[in-house]
């Protein structure tokens, strides 16, 4: 525990590549190979589940440090982070211990959530005991589910890669899936010869870098038009299905396995050549047409999916890229290639309502495309994607050959009404905010909440005006006087009945503080149902 510990420290006190690689390079080197696969878990963001509630942590943590709730509370607020406030206000530890991160995960974290609560009490306090400062720290997070450091999967895949001597794509693709840390997966993740024999493991998503449209001119340098494929950007759930040996796996692009639910999907599987691995979307496809993102969210989440939502809300695979054919690994051939193969394929499976050839966008110029992609949201799409034709399939996000070029989000300029504080370095600060805009009464009913957007000194600015503007407490909500006007952007509008304004917005951000504003100057809920068609869809803003 305690070489992860400095481990964690070194890699949260560079912000240099180098460093950081040379830092897990180190690390791995020497670890043994069970604390080793506990820590590339934990380094890539497989995080565990919160083991003990946060309250509970800090109320124990202020017993053992023999201060009040208050005072803590007024400690967490200095330093901005409640696992490293705990792990400074407990006292020196009464005796050392340097047990094996392995054994600390195994034995004491994992079971911690399944024991009473003064159980966990006193496991909590004896692990605080026998733990330093920045054991405790890095402990603290593990337990709250919070355990992030400032490391990417991408810098841990280039460290491992470079210990083992192996291609980056290699290491990659052998931590993509259901893996469970233990000696032999770290071992044969570093193995040359280690031959791969998880059925259902998927490839690491390519990914597309977006096309700023106001420093580059748009697409227009990357030359002649020919050369690259135009498809739509679909809203849905980037996912793989794989046909292996017999049985189908449906893969999210943050590795979640979702077989079990997306039924009408998995029963694709049989039908397909075997040794088939598809890159697709999932999209709610119904009467032919996809539907709104709200549709799709009636499923997300859920662990069993009955009749009538079935019938409700059918999902299609939109497929766009074909990565293995009968066992044959097809990442390295161009995309007009693979799509040609995949075209093949889900002509002979003839499923239209269920395994859709994503389409592509005809286009002569990258004019005539921008004014087709002017219609995105006519077809509840986000933009297009641009991929150039003999691009390989990338492992990760490698700028030329595939491009996201988006439509312009919608905007509203509503009025700031009440705040709360951040977390972590912002946990002083006032940076949580809830907007809202005028209803027919004159009212101002909230539409979004929205933290990101502002620069550092603005939020500085914001904080101290909140601060001076307060006029009601409602736990960590503070409603303020209704005077500050912002301009959001958001990528999508639809009807919610969870919500007073009976709209919901879809990735809410700040896109500037309009100071030349009064509240007065606010839109009204009309401007924003004014953009919706149908029971649930977005319109052209």
């Amino acid at each position: 525990m305690k070489a992860f510990a400095d481990l964690y420290s070194a890699l949260d006190e560079t912000t240099k590549t180098t460093a950081k690689v040379e830092a897990l390079v180190a690390y791995f080197a020497q670890a043994d190979p069970r604390d080793a696969a506990w820590a590339v878990s934990f380094l890539i963001g497989r995080k565990p589940r919160q083991a003990v509630p946060a309250k509970k942590m800090r109320e124990w943590a202020a017993i053992e440090a023999g201060i009040p709730d208050w005072l803590l509370g007024e400690c967490y607020d200095a330093v901005g982070d409640a696992a490293e406030t705990i792990a400074l206000l407990l006292p020196p530890p009464d005796r050392s211990s340097d047990r094996p991160l392995a054994d600390w995960v195994e034995s004491v974290l994992l079971p911690l959530r399944n024991h009473d609560e003064e159980t966990q009490r006193q496991i909590l306090l004896d692990t605080w005991r026998a733990m330093d400062h920045s054991q405790r720290f890095v402990w603290n997070k593990l337990i709250s589910g919070a355990f992030r450091v400032g490391v990417s999967a991408q810098l841990v895949t280039r460290a491992l890669a470079k210990l083992g001597k192996l291609e980056p794509g290699t290491v990659a693709h052998r931590l993509m899936g259901d893996w469970t840390p233990s000696a032999d997966f770290f071992q044969s993740l570093l193995d040359p010869d280690s031959s791969d024999t998880d059925l259902s493991r998927p490839y690491p998503f390519c990914l597309a870098h977006p096309i700023d449209d106001s420093g580059q001119g748009g697409p227009a340098g990357l030359g002649d038009p020919a050369a690259w494929q135009a498809e739509w950007k679909w809203d849905g759930i980037r996912c793989q299905l794989i046909q292996r040996s017999g049985e189908t796996f449906l893969w999210t692009r943050g590795e979640e396995l979702v077989t079990d639910r997306y039924p009408e999907l998995a029963g694709l599987g049989p039908m397909l050549p075997d040794g088939s691995v598809i890159d697709g979307e999932i999209l709610v496809y119904r009467d032919g047409a996809v539907q709104p993102f709200a549709q799709l969210q009636r499923r997300i989440g859920r662990k069993t999916v009955g009749k009538t939502l079935l019938k409700d809300v059918p999902v299609a695979l939109f497929a766009f890229d074909l990565l293995e054919d009968a066992g044959e690994d097809l990442r390295a051939l161009p995309l007009r290639n693979r799509r040609a193969r995949l075209a093949e394929i889900v002509a002979a499976t003839n499923i239209p309502t269920r395994l859709i050839l994503s389409p592509t966008v005809p286009g002569a110029s990258w004019a005539e495309l921008a004014e087709v992609r002017a219609g995105s949201r006519d077809r509840l799409a986000e933009g297009l994607m641009l991929k150039r034709l003999d691009s390989i399939y990338h492992v990760g996000r490698v700028r030329g050959d595939w491009w996201k070029w988006k439509i312009a989000p919608m905007t509203v300029d509503a009025v700031l009404t009440s705040a709360r504080r951040g977390s972590g370095k912002r946990a002083s600060l006032y940076t949580d905010y809830t907007f809202s805009l005028w209803d027919d009464s004159d009212r101002l009913v909230p539409i979004a909440q929205a933290y990101s957007g502002l620069t550092d000194e603005e939020i500085r600015r914001v904080d101290a005006w909140i601060r001076r503007h307060m006029v009601e407490s409602f736990g960590p909500v503070r409603t303020v006087t209704p005077e500050l006007v912002f301009e959001l952007a958001f990528e999508g509008i639809q009807r919610s009945t969870r919500h007073k304004s009976g709209i919901a917005v879809r990735f809410p951000r700040i896109l500037r503080w309009r100071t030349d504003k009064r509240a007065t100057d606010a839109d009204r809920l009309e401007t924003l149902r004014a953009r919706l068609s149908g029971p649930d869809g977005p319109s052209q803003p």
